[in-house]
């Protein structure tokens, strides 16, 4: 993802760190191992045995063991430029920036990306994905061929331009329109035509597309259609152009996507003199020159002060996006229900009695945990063909909620309910529409728990306890430091995980523990070593449960093997058990590359894994890092025939020699 290393939150409410620091010696103890034996009665055992969240919970055979490869080795310097996998394993290139997805010629990465060539190819910068088995097909077929969902988080214009100098070069229209192309959603058709044989991208296929920073797309729930949601182009406040900064993902028991506006506020700016931030701007990082694109010089779409008034157009982006995958003539309809801030992911759950959840993460530096809980029940019974008819509307109604983690490990969720506990006109609320547009100040108001960078959840498929990455936060005061507890200065982040009381996703009481502190374990320093049971790393990010209840951990730190990342080496994807707590390094990635997006066959036999940003380095330049992948170490790509001309982010796909389940 986009380094995101600012703070927006003014708000006093507490902070994880405080949290933690406020318990008792003993209950912090508790915090890094098991459950209270007290705190599980009062919360009616939750329908597990004492300890069974500390201990994954995952309701199958504890003995069985879950990890059945040697790690490979961690990628320090000098670093291997490719990605690596176990012995037994293969990982082979899929598909990378600027393939044709179904018609046309391949892009040459030699040459300038154009905005015609991206709107046929696939995006830049992957980011989260899913894989959708065709549904009318038996289930052996499904392992076999189904549309591989994937985000373009974003782009870097350097890669996308034949320029040197893009930050003081003239801004043109068809720059913009480009790099609007280069985002988005990637929709592949993804094939494979043997049990053994290699995965391909099936051309011409009528399903793949592009939904980009241009696509016509719709605005539904409570806040569609209010004033701050209305621009001179759509005076409605119902229709939008675009996706932007697409990071993380979920999906649907009704069979759609959903894709998570981030960072959103980097590609705003203005050149006016006299620009003052608004406090809405500024709480959301809204600012006078984003993250450098300049858009706004050429496009006033993207100019916060065009024609001389506030823009509304920021207000239009940071909200989780629904797509129907299997209807390339759907309209993408962003879903305002589930709130307005810089989305990491969204994470669908459907508990015994059918009620359904999504858990979201708001990643920047003391930002919030968020929960939506739908006002009506999921219909496991409508049959297949009404499936996504009868759930159209399911993310529009319902309730919003902000998690507050207590001292004694109880949580508690804050609706954010317009007219409720302060949320009213004299608060700068002056409907639910406008709550959700403002969600943070919201959360602020209500005193939610201030948490560092929360981004990818993921649901264990057994238990429904929830796991959660907070990546890092180094902004945290050496004031906070707790030796039993998450660090001040928290360089390398943690992973948090709750289960909700009586296991029902409407409960507004949870219980929650730390799962485990990222680290080093041969620093010297106490506060960067971390409690990892396995191989060490860094900056947790992407996360991910299998069918069999792997936890599987990408990572965002810096790619480059030095500094504090000297002996844990460049980013990489874990596999752990929940269990046992084992951790085990699965998979390298090239130099100065994010590991970040994965998701399978059913038959957990073929893994997609993406690879972000390789060689990325705005001060030295990306091709003096790294030549992946058309360096042809992870197989051929479309354009390794002619020689790499420079890094291009791509997913690979993983498969065992042997034919197995991936991670056994």
């Amino acid at each position: 993802m986009f380094s995101n290393d600012e703070s927006n939150n003014p708000s006093s409410n507490p902070s994880m760190q405080d949290v933690i620091d406020t318990c008792n010696h003993q209950r912090r103890t508790l915090l890094k191992g098991s459950i209270g034996v007290a705190t599980w009665a009062a919360f009616g055992g939750m329908g597990l045995s004492t300890g069974a969240l500390a201990k994954g919970g995952h309701g199958g055979n504890a003995a069985a063991p879950l990890i059945g490869f040697t790690p490979v080795p961690a990628n320090t310097l000098p670093m291997t430029d490719m990605v690596s996998v176990p012995v037994g394993y293969s990982a082979r290139v899929f598909v990378a920036w600027g393939d044709a997805l179904s018609h046309g010629a391949n892009w040459d990465p030699a040459t300038e990306m154009t905005e015609a060539q991206q709107l046929r190819s696939y995006g830049a910068h992957t980011d989260g994905m899913h894989f959708f088995p065709f549904p009318a097909e038996p289930a052996r077929a499904g392992n076999m061929h189904g549309l591989l969902v994937s985000n373009s988080e974003y782009n870097d214009p350097g890669l996308v331009h034949a320029t040197p100098s893009y930050s003081s070069d003239e801004m043109t229209a068809e720059r913009v329109d480009t790099q609007l192309a280069a985002h988005g959603v990637n929709v592949v058709e993804a094939l494979r035509p043997a049990r053994k044989g290699d995965w391909k991208i099936k051309r011409p296929s009528r399903l793949a597309r592009r939904i980009t920073g241009k696509t016509p797309m719709r605005l539904s729930g409570p806040a569609a259609g209010h004033a701050m949601l209305q621009t001179p182009a759509d005076p409605s406040g119902m229709r939008v152009l675009g996706t932007l900064n697409n990071c993380a993902n979920g999906y649907t028991p009704w069979g759609t996507y959903l894709t998570c506006e981030e960072n959103f506020n980097g590609y705003f700016g203005t050149t006016d003199a006299t620009f003052v931030q608004t406090p809405h701007e500024k709480r959301y990082g809204v600012s006078k020159s984003g993250f450098g694109y300049r858009w706004h010089e050429a496009d006033p779409r993207f100019d916060l002060r065009a024609n001389g008034q506030v823009s509304n157009e920021p207000n239009r982006f940071g909200w989780v996006v629904e797509i129907d995958p299997f209807d390339p003539k759907s309209t993408p309809v962003k879903r305002t229900a589930l709130g307005r801030f810089k989305h990491e992911g969204a994470w669908v759950v459907v508990d015994d009695n059918d009620n359904l959840a999504v858990y979201m993460g708001d990643d920047e530096r003391f930002e919030y945990v968020y929960k939506f809980v739908s006002a009506r029940p999921f219909d496991k019974h409508c049959g297949e063909s009404r499936m996504k008819a009868r759930h159209r509307d399911m993310l529009d109604h319902g309730t919003l909620y902000a998690a507050r983690f207590n001292a004694d490990g109880s949580g508690e969720w804050l609706a954010l309910v317009h007219g409720e506990n302060g949320l009213t006109a004299a608060n700068g609320f002056a409907d639910q529409g406008e709550l959700l547009i403002k969600a943070r100040a919201a959360a602020d108001l209500l005193g939610a728990t201030k948490m560092d960078r929360p981004e990818w959840g993921a649901v264990h498929p057994h238990s429904r306890e929830v796991y959660m990455t907070m990546t890092n936060n180094t902004a945290r005061s050496a004031a906070q430091i707790d030796a039993a507890n998450p660090r001040a200065k928290n360089t390398h982040g943690h992973i948090i995980r709750w289960r909700e009381a009586g296991n029902r996703v409407t409960a507004t009481a949870f219980e929650w523990d730390l799962f485990v502190q990222a680290g080093d374990s041969s620093d010297a320093n106490p506060n960067l070593q971390g409690n990892i049971n396995g191989d060490d790393y860094g900056s947790p990010d992407g996360l991910w449960f299998d069918r069999d209840g792997r936890l599987w951990i990408q990572t965002d730190q810096a790619g480059t093997a030095t500094g504090a990342y000297a002996n844990i080496g460049g980013n990489v994807m874990m596999c752990a058990d929940v269990a046992s707590g084992e951790t085990r390094r699965f998979l390298t990635a090239p130099p100065n590359a994010e590991v970040t997006g994965v998701t399978s066959t059913p038959d957990g036999k073929s893994m997609f894994v993406g690879i972000q940003h390789p060689g990325e380095d705005w001060t030295a330049g990306f091709t003096e890092n790294s030549s992946w992948p058309d360096n042809g170490a992870n197989g051929p790509t479309t354009a390794s025939a002619s020689g790499p001309a420079k890094p291009r982010s791509a997913v690979v796909v993983i498969t065992k020699d042997d034919g197995g389940v991936i991670g056994s």
